[in-house]
């Protein structure tokens, strides 16, 4: 048996050969690590670069419209960037109203009184304190039509707002009946494909304030109801031009891309379910009319269409609604410009239902295809709080068609 000093002499030597090993094992580790690290960051900053961040796809039904754009709407060809941790299409449309600041906007609400004896619901943001256009009579006027169950206090109406405040201009939101918390008077809501209570607004603005210049912008269910009333009215509207954003141009393909599994599970039962919500705070009033406890047990936006929105506007068929809902039949009659924004994968407008060839064939018409941004999405930059590039071209195409409109008019006659 060996001396005591010499075994621990020997443990002490073979725990620093391990302890050693172990530095230098640790250190290999690290260094392997920090490389892969290095070499994920390398990759996905090149996939990034090469298929994420890119330029927008820009068409225009004639040159006159492509030149205005690329002159006075710069954002419309340059690179889109959206975050590099939040670039896929479903993200974006989640994430956007979390993520992106509320500007504080203070309203002054409206009721006005529709044909069919209801009411709709306008809340004014007239910015009296404006620099640019101190006079109140002859300010531009922007009405703001949000998207399907979507009121003045979304996020990204507030920010249209917000852009409308900087420029001088005068917002008008147009709610659609019985969503912002006004009495529903006669049993009967809102689609896409009647336009009678948006003239109605348009006229009251016009009445209003008849020499202001006046445009509107759209949001998703919202820009499909302006794309149809300026389809239907052709030259016999007083808007100077609008702006749609994420719109569904083919009802039919919209519907069937939202009926996909995991979509329908992400949106379309979310949606169907704040449709059934809004009918039933007005139950009173509808159930006159309607088999309401049929529609509540409707599951998807299509079989709610199918118990509750067709019925109500006089559709013999669902399909006979889409159809009519769908404003890629109207585009060719649209005659004042309009720009567009989709993005390609969005899947409440999915990629193959964007009118590209419906566009082309009209010179009033422009539409920017962004390869990222989701419904109603286009987040960019690091932390997207304050604007999008939405926001960008909402920005820039109000403010060229108020201010330069004329131009595209010389130039188009």
């Amino acid at each position: 048996m060996l001396p005591l000093d010499v075994n621990l002499q020997v443990l002490t030597d073979e725990l620093s050969v391990y302890l050693e090993n172990q530095v230098r094992v640790g250190l290999l580790g690290s260094g392997v690590g920090l490389a892969l690290a290095l070499g994920f960051g390398a990759a996905y900053a090149c996939y990034y670069w090469t298929s994420i961040a890119k330029k927008p796809k820009l068409v225009a039904g004639g040159k006159k419209f492509f030149d205005f754009l690329k002159e006075n709407c710069p954002v419309v060809t340059e690179t889109y960037y959206p975050p590099f941790w939040c670039w896929e299409g479903r993200a974006q449309t989640l994430l956007r109203p979390f993520v992106t600041a509320k500007p504080w906007v203070s309203y002054r609400n409206e009721l006005i009184p529709a044909p069919d004896g209801g009411q709709i619901s306008l809340d004014w943001f007239d910015n009296d304190e404006s620099l640019s256009h101190p006079e109140s009579s002859t300010r531009p006027t922007v009405l703001l039509l949000p998207g399907l169950t979507g009121t003045s206090r979304e996020s990204y109406i507030l920010h249209m707002v917000q852009q409308s405040r900087e420029l001088g201009y005068r917002c008008l939101v147009f709610n659609n009946r019985g969503v912002s918390g006004e009495k529903l008077l006669t049993p009967r809501t809102y689609c896409a494909a009647n336009t009678e209570d948006l003239e109605t607004v348009i006229q009251h603005v016009s009445k209003t304030h008849p020499d202001s210049p006046a445009m509107a912008a759209g949001v998703s269910m919202g820009g499909m109801m302006l794309a149809n009333y300026l389809g239907r009215k052709g030259e016999a509207t007083c808007l100077k031009g609008a702006v749609v954003f994420s719109a569904g141009w083919d009802v039919f393909k919209c519907t069937a891309s939202l009926e996909k599994p995991l979509d329908r599970l992400i949106f379309n039962s979310y949606l169907t379910g704040c449709l059934q919500a809004s009918v039933h705070r007005h139950r009173p009033v509808l159930e006159k009319n309607y088999d309401i406890d049929h529609v509540m047990k409707a599951k998807t936006i299509r079989e709610f269409d199918e118990r509750f929105t067709s019925k109500m506007f006089g559709y013999s068929t669902n399909d006979d609604y889409y159809h009519d809902a769908s404003p890629i039949h109207k585009l060719k009659s649209v005659q004042v410009p309009m720009l567009c924004l989709n993005a390609a994968d969005d899947v409440f407008s999915p990629n193959h239902a964007i009118p590209v060839e419906a566009v082309k064939q009209n010179p009033n018409l422009a539409l920017v295809i962004t390869c990222h941004g989701g419904h109603i999405g286009f987040l960019e930059g690091f932390w997207p709080r304050r604007s999008t590039y939405m926001d960008r071209v909402f920005r820039q195409f109000v403010r060229a068609v108020f201010e330069n409109g004329h131009a595209l008019t010389e130039r188009s006659s």
